[in-house]
């Protein structure tokens, strides 16, 4: 049965209308296609443009009363979205936006992952794409230096980190290069001169970028980590859409990391008894067991391991609605080392996709470290979650099921599926269940780095006490975290640019575990887990706060 809009539903619809229309990076990120500038306006006008819209919104919010429950949360989740939104803004924070993951360097680039390039006027979209791009980094810089003007610039680290990756987006294997080589095979003639020049000019742009931040932004960079604990509580919320104890967060982060360990050290013994978990780890990285050659097979185990959770969980677990029951694994453009998710289209003609990024020269996997990993971006994790709003029409408008995104909410839940998953018989094979642990121990490590970081807490005993600093944070991570170095150097980088956002996972899934557990008592021996699953995420990714009201209400 398909719910009747109401005039909330109306004014979010409104909204998302006129954020496409000044976001056209969001337009191509839910598969729209985008006919006439391709990029946002990144410069102070463009970022007071999209404010003088959220408060405008706001303002029409607070007039309106909710008609049913649907309503409530939209409600309650524009209010607090928008809000924390706003205060980014006024802030500095979205002006001075500049880290090594998350700011206009890497979306711009990141943006072309999800532009198709089947047929002739998809190459000329990205040809137009690619020529607007020097454009857009000048807006961008302008908006950094405005923000710079008011003492709000980002640190040496970052800017060094972003500096390196310019040289290898624009290097002879860069994405524009090599988009230029491969447009020339599918295209020829006007649309692959397009994509040719294109691809010089962008490159040309990042490489002006490049010169300007460091003669113009450089000189003007903090040398200590850290936002300090006034900005945290903003950085924060961005994150979770709910306020955090700074004090007993951290504690309970420590607490969280010596419980995991503990049980890492269990598990481990019983694959190799009396061996260190390190001499476990490189026993596991040389099992043939768990070993993948080339990235053929690798993209194939993937799917494979995706496929099948999606066919044993449909019906028992969680109602899947059927367009999501199609995930497309692929191995990324990119070789940072991660593994991420792309949402489907708007219209699911372009499914949901898990991303390997594989370092260079990396072509052997293992796969006891990076089942859980399936689960986390797949089913039940992050596709379930992401297609299954994005499925609701009949019951959610737009905003609510493609724009309202919430980290704590989202990589809480794809942590609470990693935990789900080792609950139900998933991640019985030792090996599989330390590989999950060994994440959940990266996990909690963050929590307690990120907080101690940028509140400047006081460093646990085993770093040396005092101030955390980055060596205090290198060596912290070392001791507790199972990655190579390369990597981790990077996840630390991130952490240090990113307040908030790295804990979000961790926080998230604590409280989506205490929700279960409420509902549960709540409900007595009427308590449906699949019944839980389906309400709560049917809600779509909403800020904690909106979430617990909602499921309190329920």
């Amino acid at each position: 049965m398909t719910r009747d809009f109401t005039d909330i539903d109306r004014l979010a619809e409104a909204y998302t209308d006129d954020l496409l229309a000044l976001s056209p990076l969001t337009a191509i990120n839910l598969g729209m296609t985008v006919d006439e500038r391709p990029i946002d306006d990144l410069s102070p006008d463009g970022l007071a443009e999209r404010s003088a819209l959220r408060r405008s919104t706001l303002v029409a919010l607070g007039s309106m009363t909710p008609v049913d429950a649907v309503d409530e949360v939209t409600v309650d989740a524009m209010r607090e979205r928008l809000g924390v939104e706003e205060a980014m803004y006024e802030s500095g924070l979205q002006a001075m936006s500049l880290d090594v993951i998350e700011s206009p360097l890497q979306e711009l680039r990141d943006t072309v992952d999800l532009m198709p390039t089947e047929t002739e006027e998809d190459w000329v979209a990205i040809g137009r794409y690619f020529a607007a791009i020097p454009q857009a980094l000048r807006e961008w810089h302008a908006s950094l230096m405005s923000a710079a003007a008011t003492g709000m610039v980002t640190t040496r680290r970052q800017i060094e980190g972003c500096l390196r990756q310019i040289d290898d987006l624009t290097g002879p294997d860069g994405t524009f290069a090599r988009m230029s080589v491969v447009g020339a095979t599918r295209v020829d003639g006007p649309a692959a001169e397009l994509v040719s020049g294109g691809a010089a000019a962008a490159t040309e742009g990042y490489q002006e970028t490049k010169q300007r931040l460091i003669t113009e932004l450089l000189p003007l960079a903090a040398e200590v980590d850290g936002c300090g604990r006034d900005l945290y509580p903003i950085w924060s919320r961005n994150f979770l859409g709910t306020d955090i104890d700074i004090d007993e967060t951290y504690a309970w982060g420590q607490d969280e990391l010596a419980r995991i360990l503990a049980e890492m050290r269990e598990v481990a013994g019983r694959i190799r008894p009396g061996a260190s978990i390190q001499q476990v780890f490189e026993h596991l990285d040389a099992d043939p067991r768990y070993l993948i050659e080339g990235t053929d097979a690798l993209r194939e185990w993937m799917q494979g391991k995706a496929d099948a959770a999606i066919a044993e969980l449909a019906g028992s677990h969680f109602d899947i609605p059927e367009p999501v029951r199609r995930i497309e694994c692929r191995i990324a453009p990119s070789t940072t080392g991660g593994i991420y998710y792309t949402g489907p289209s708007a219209d699911f003609t372009r499914p949901g996709r898990m991303w390997w990024s594989v370092p260079k020269g990396v072509t052997r996997f293992g796969t006891w470290r990076e089942l859980t990993t399936v689960y986390h971006e797949g089913v039940p994790g992050h596709h379930l979650q992401i297609g299954q709003t994005a499925a609701r029409a009949d019951l959610l408008n737009r905003w609510r099921r493609h724009l309202c995104w919430v980290s704590g909410h989202g990589e809480g839940w794809a942590l609470y599926a990693e935990r789900l998953m080792a609950e139900v018989g998933y991640l019985d094979d030792d090996a599989d269940r330390l590989g999950m642990l060994d994440g959940q121990a990266l996990r909690a490590a963050r929590v307690v780095v990120d907080l101690g970081v940028h509140c400047g807490l006081e460093a646990p005993a085993e770093v040396g006490g005092g101030t955390w600093d980055y060596d205090k944070a290198w060596a912290f991570l070392r001791s507790n975290v199972s990655i190579k170095e390369n990597t981790l150097r990077f996840e630390l980088d991130r952490y240090l640019g990113w307040p908030g956002q790295a804990p979000s996972y961790k926080i998230g899934e604590r409280l989506w575990l205490q929700l279960r557990d409420d509902v549960a008592r709540a409900q007595g021996d009427a308590f449906s887990l699949r019944d839980f699953h389906r309400r709560a995420l049917d809600l779509g990714s909403v800020g904690l706060d909106t979430l617990r009201r909602a499921l309190d209400a329920r």
